[in-house]
């Protein structure tokens, strides 16, 4: 195998080398940069999917090239594990060495040095899926992503054009295929069944057959994939339920992605995104480049911006979760997991009227993630949209095998359960995250100001400050504290003691 190898990896590293002034660090989005940089990157995160694939005894690997909300020049690439996971941390460190190698020697003796550390035996066969956004850069990228799996001859599929919760989606369904746990079909159509099969259940099983009026909602779709997914969604399966418009939706122009629109947008400006003539009292929404975020906004009867992001969808879902349950007659742990980002009245808001415990971890969502695994049922959102629910596989094989008393707790047990499959688990999504927005939205007949006056925001403001090494500083306690530089958090302490609920972090 290895003087094979040698030759596959010559043969093909020869169109990919990397520029030795580069460094490359594999973050909690995986690898996201300027695009023109990323060709040698891509290459290398090709090998490790097959290694990591070969290390799971040929379980399918996904690759997601993709820079979410970033403008259009830049572009990433992360590895997502057999359940739709992201990739274990412990192989982040493999992937940022492998991307900081300058010759096929060097990445050869990584290869050989990685499988013999973790017994991988080279010759087990490997599979992966990959897809990618509608940037410019994709298609090559791609190209040069599919070169590395050539190495390793990994068995390979490339689905193009999918959101990135789309493809977590299709990796725990190819992996859970024909077993008890089946995610879903394996294909893109099986995950638009799956979303709306549980939005008719839940619609039809509250509401008794009776559709009633119909939701309405817009969608600014960034420029992104997001947006012809969405319409393909909407239309096919459920436009006996939801009056939908898509604006923002020309993906085919890879130079408007981002570009005065979208939850990024939105969320960091205050403001309405182009194209959006907002009518009063009227519910909007924003997805990112990837359709990996989502957030609500609309104007007051005076015309004035109100944001709905990511703290008021978690408080939405876990209020509603936390009285479904109690219909229910069950027994649950609810919790809901923030970041330093969360405005301190939604955590109050959760103590203190909810009751329901809130945990802070520091910002990435694989942080978030693993917290939330922790609860029957645990809610994540990070303030700009991104997040969603878990549920334990225990509290959903009690919800399977329940034995309601009365009707209403058989809708409670039903609703629950039905949810757990609407709520893309795998990843923060923004079609799936969206559907279940506006099904609460609708069996409470609320609309957007009633959601809104659960809780008013402490006024806040995000800033971004260019510093020339952000590595000097070190934090503790979630983020929310600095430990270096020595003496700045002494600083920010003396300033925040002057206002009252005052909270300000680097």
């Amino acid at each position: 195998m290895s003087s094979q190898l040698k030759e596959q990896l010559e043969k093909y590293y020869t169109a990919h080398q990397k520029l030795k002034e580069l460094k490359f660090t594999y973050g909690t989005a995986g690898f996201r940069t300027k695009a023109n940089i990323l060709d040698s990157v891509v290459f290398v995160v090709g090998i490790l999917a097959s290694l990591r694939s070969k290390y799971l005894d040929g379980q399918t690997i996904g690759i997601m090239i993709t820079a979410s909300h970033n403008p259009p020049e830049d572009n990433g690439i992360k590895l997502i594990d057999p359940q739709g996971e992201m990739l274990e941390q412990a192989w982040e460190v493999y992937a940022t060495t492998l991307a900081n190698l300058n010759t096929s020697e060097e990445i050869y003796d990584e290869i050989i040095k990685i499988s013999t550390q973790l017994n991988i035996k080279l010759e087990t066969p490997s599979n992966v899926v990959i897809a990618r956004d509608s940037r410019v850069s994709g298609p090559a990228l791609a190209d040069a992503t599919i070169d590395g799996l050539k190495v390793l001859d990994t068995g390979y599929k490339n689905f193009d054009l999918l959101t990135t919760p789309q493809l977590h989606y299709l990796v725990r369904a190819i992996n859970t295929q024909g077993t008890p746990v089946s995610f879903g079909e394996p294909n893109e159509e099986g995950y638009f069944k799956k979303l709306s099969t549980s939005y008719k259940k839940i619609f039809d099983g509250v509401f008794d057959g009776q559709t009633p009026e119909k939701v309405k909602i817009t969608i600014d779709a960034a420029n992104g994939i997001g947006g012809p997914k969405a319409q393909h969604l909407l239309s096919k399966y459920l436009s006996d339920y939801i009056d939908f418009t898509v604006v923002n939706n020309n993906y085919s122009d890879p130079e408007a992605l981002n570009v005065g629109s979208g939850a990024d947008y939105v969320k960091t400006n205050q403001k309405l995104p182009n194209n959006v003539n907002a009518e009063p009292l009227k519910l909007y929404s924003s997805f990112d480049g990837d359709a990996d975020r989502v957030v609500f906004y609309y104007t007051d009867a005076q015309g004035v911006f109100k944001l709905l992001d990511g703290d008021k969808i978690s408080t939405l879902l876990a209020g509603f979760f936390k009285d479904l349950v109690e219909k229910s007659n069950f027994k649950a742990e609810i919790g809901v997991v923030q970041t330093a980002y969360a405005n301190g009245s939604s955590t109050n808001y959760i103590t203190d009227v909810l009751k329901v415990p809130v945990v802070c971890t520091p910002t990435g969502v694989k942080h978030l993630h693993h917290e939330a695994a922790k609860f029957d049922i645990g809610v994540y959102f990070e303030a700009n949209g991104h997040g969603t629910v878990l549920f334990s596989d225990s509290f959903i094989d009690n919800l399977k095998t329940a034995t309601p008393s009365t009707p209403h707790e058989k809708r409670a047990i039903d609703t629950l359960y039905e949810l757990s499959q609407l709520i893309n688990q795998t990843v923060g999504d923004a079609i799936s995250d969206l559907l279940a927005v506006l099904i609460v939205l609708s069996i409470k007949h609320w609309d957007p100001s009633n959601w809104d006056e659960s809780y008013t925001d402490l006024p806040n403001r995000l800033a971004k400050v260019v510093v020339p090494d952000r590595h000097v500083f070190k934090t503790t306690n979630a983020e929310r504290q600095l430990t270096s530089p020595v003496g700045l958090q002494v600083k920010i302490d003396e300033i925040v003691k002057k206002f009252q609920h005052g909270r300000s972090f680097v």
